[in-house]
């Protein structure tokens, strides 16, 4: 195991934040990546398995019920049969897609952000200030986010082999550097 430290560094709005990851940064960050993973799979294997997932129930009732400001949009969301078809699949699938992708490691700061969005949604139509705005919705939020900024996929992932795959001479995120914000 090596013992060299790696200095980050960030100036948003003229704030400059610094630091230094420990030498098992990088065990935590795939660990975090591999809980996300296997929860989003589960949770999408759980919904295609179970037969007969639909979000409509859920979107018209749970988020008025709960008080969420965004309450009328879920309703109207509930109401417009063509989303309603649309949502009914992306959800399962996307959480198992999501889930694969960042198990192995594959397109995981795309697979990242649409978890961050999932959880997103799942926060507003979940609800619940009771005891704060902070809740485990907002914190597998952030944990997302974190998995996409470190670009958990180069970590025992196959990010870091297709980062590096040979076209024509370069490297795929040489050639295609927006790439990077779908692998890594």
């Amino acid at each position: 195991m090596g013992t060299q430290e790696v200095s980050l560094e960030s100036t948003i709005g003229g704030v400059t934040a610094e630091g230094k990851l420990h030498t098992l940064s990088v065990w935590f960050i795939l660990a975090l990546r591999l809980m996300m993973g296997l929860a989003f799979l589960t949770a999408g294997l759980g919904k295609l398995l179970g037969g007969g997932f639909s979000a409509a129930g859920y979107l018209a009732n749970a988020p008025a019920a709960n008080g969420s400001p965004l309450a009328d949009l879920f309703i109207s969301m509930s109401q417009t049969g063509w989303f309603m078809d649309f949502v009914n699949v992306a959800v399962p699938w996307g959480q198992l897609l999501i889930g694969l992708g960042l198990i192995v490691g594959c397109l995981t700061r795309l697979a990242a952000f649409w978890g961050a969005f999932m959880m997103l949604m799942f926060y507003f139509g979940n609800w619940d200030v009771s005891h704060g705005y902070i809740n485990g919705d907002f914190a597998y939020l952030l944990v997302f986010l974190s998995v996409a900024a470190f670009g958990a996929g180069r970590i025992i992932g196959l990010d870091a082999y297709i980062e590096q795959y040979d076209v024509g001479g370069e490297t795929l995120i040489e050639r295609y550097p927006w790439m990077r914000y779908i692998l890594g």
